[in-house]
């Protein structure tokens, strides 16, 4: 399976156009700028609009309907898109968990105190699912900020657990790119508002083997 991944577009989806073909295209959270209706309702239709066969969402910070108006923001998403909330959807032979928390930021949608609330959502994660998709990333990967690291040391310290193949996130749109840590392909996908490409993976569901494709420079 082909994997085509973005996260960060807040309304600015159609800046990526054209996408690189694949079977899966995933996108990691903050579809929106605030997460009004109308503005779901606009990337669904050109999530719709992309050629590949299957579809997934999360939710971000940023996607604040999917956090206050949970039904009305899934239904403003409509057909063909998948969207998972501490959800597992299994497309092609290849499972995927999605899962929008991070650690406390601002006063944005999703946020946990780090610690236990956090690592009772990572608890509820599989063990040996084929792809991880967070919207913040794990302690130590593709998490700087003004060169200090943010990321969930809880979910860092879930992933030898869950063994995912593949983990895919965004959130820190200044650290995108892709490491290994013990044996799964981590990548910070974000393309912060079209100003970096989409990452592409090959993943072999059978194998559990993965080949990374295309993985755009890291925003300067």
């Amino acid at each position: 399976m082909r994997i085509v991944a973005i996260a960060d577009t807040h309304g600015h989806h159609a800046d990526l156009d054209p996408l690189p073909e694949g079977d899966l295209l995933v996108h990691a959270g903050d579809l929106t700028r605030i997460g009004r209706l109308e503005e779901i309702e606009a990337v669904a239709d050109w999530l719709r609009s992309q050629p590949h066969r299957h579809k997934v969402v999360i939710a971000g910070n940023h996607d604040l309907g999917f956090e206050k108006q949970p039904k009305r923001a899934r239904a403003a998403l409509g057909e063909g898109l998948t969207y998972l909330q501490d959800a597992r959807v299994t497309l092609d032979g290849v499972t995927i968990w999605g899962s929008p928390w991070q650690p406390e930021f601002f006063s944005w949608a999703f946020n946990l105190p780090r610690g236990p609330a956090l690592a009772e959502r990572w608890a509820a994660v599989p063990e040996g699912v084929d792809v991880l998709v967070t919207h913040g990333p794990p302690q130590g990967f593709g998490d700087q900020v003004h060169g200090q690291r943010v990321g969930c040391a809880d979910l860092r310290a879930a992933l030898p657990r869950i063994r995912p193949a593949l983990h895919l996130y965004g959130h820190i749109h200044e650290d995108g790119g892709q490491w290994w840590h013990e044996g799964a392909c981590i990548c910070n996908v974000t393309t912060w508002e079209g100003e970096r490409g989409a990452t592409v993976i090959d993943l072999d569901p059978a194998r559990r083997t993965v080949e990374v494709v295309s993985v755009p420079p890291r925003l300067p």
